[in-house]
């Protein structure tokens, strides 16, 4: 499809304003919206600021007016064609007389999609796939949850050259330095799920919030999962007010995320022990590792992964590197691997 130039530009504005900090983590995507008059130059613009706000189509177009009428809106997703919280903005698009309608990505989502139907047939021009493969990237997590119908697994862990996350004698603070850490807590803002094992609550009494650089806890916290059958003190510090927490009582990857699932959670950072890591691997469920390594050996102790049933070279699981940086300097750096599992993408 053509896109002239005003698009174009207006497509990357529209993916900024998706962008925007702050906006809390939730069941809907990121999305932005440009409106441009009849020469190009751009009349409004919106961005959804989170679940129960108005969509950025109807923040555009509040802001437009009517001057709405006869523009091009410029959108990082499908409008949506159903009325959840608010209404259709297919629909609003129609009746506030936009004449032309850019967007990036097809809706994946069974229950809003269908919007460029409805905009055809009122005479609205449709074209799309003006940058949709940045689109998909901004929204990976949900988009990868409306396609697999489960949530998108990122499973995290930090270990010494040789792989220990742990000593002989079980202590683990700190295998790795403060500034991974913090770059650590950074990812964890970015998903709207920390999953634990039970056996993780028990030793190592973790909080599982999401913290700043300066150990203060953000206003906005993901969902606390602790997955597992063991009876727990309640005294445990997983299950204090400083975030929502809930029991996953079963040892099934699969069950865990479907409950998940049900709960309209897009993305899951997986924090437990080897133990929970080697059953999330075992059953296929893993779909990005970020492994923070330190410059250290211990030679014994706790492997990051439990056994997953790979005993010959040949089932070796090969992991996809896409990000490799250092994290902090000097004495302080650690590497951070992005990987992806081969057989997965």
């Amino acid at each position: 499809m053509e896109f002239s130039a005003s698009e174009q530009r207006a497509m990357r504005r529209a993916l900024d304003l998706a962008r925007t900090p702050g906006v809390p983590l939730g069941p809907n995507p990121r999305v932005g919206c440009v409106l441009l008059d009849a020469d190009g130059a751009e009349i409004a613009e919106g961005y959804h600021r989170g679940a129960g706000t108005p969509h950025a189509e109807a923040a555009a177009l509040g802001e437009a007016g009517a001057d709405a009428r006869g523009a091009t809106a410029v959108v990082t997703l499908e409008p949506c064609n159903h009325t959840g919280r608010t209404g259709p903005c297919a629909q609003a698009m129609v009746e506030a007389g936009v004449a032309r309608v850019v967007f990036a990505q097809p809706d994946p989502n069974p229950i809003a999609a269908g919007g460029e139907s409805t905009l055809r047939a009122a005479g609205v021009e449709v074209a799309f796939g003006l940058m949709e493969r940045e689109a998909r990237a901004l929204n990976r997590a949900w988009t990868f949850g409306m396609e697999h119908h489960r949530p998108f697994v990122t499973w995290k862990f930090a270990a010494t050259l040789d792989g220990r996350s742990a000593a002989a004698d079980g202590s683990s603070r700190w295998v790795t330095s403060h500034p991974a850490r913090v770059d650590a807590h950074r990812l964890r803002a970015q998903c709207d799920v920390m999953l634990v094992g039970t056996g993780t609550v028990e030793v190592d009494d973790p909080e599982l919030t999401v913290r700043d650089e300066y150990d203060e806890p953000l206003a906005h916290q993901p969902l606390r999962a602790v997955m597992g059958l063991r009876e727990l003190d309640p005294d445990r510090r997983i299950f204090n007010d400083r975030a929502p927490t809930i029991r996953l009582e079963t040892h099934d990857p699969r069950e865990a995320l479907d409950r998940l699932h049900q709960l309209d959670r897009q993305h899951v950072f997986l924090e437990g022990g080897p133990e929970l890591a080697a059953a999330f691997v075992r059953a296929g469920l893993v779909d990005e590792v970020v492994a923070y390594v330190a410059p250290a050996l211990l030679g014994a102790g706790t492997s990051a992964v439990g056994d997953f049933g790979i005993s010959t070279i040949a089932d070796t699981l090969r992991l996809r590197i896409t990000d490799v940086t250092t994290v902090g300097t000097a004495a302080e750096a650690n590497v951070r691997l992005t990987m992806t599992p081969k057989e997965n993408h």
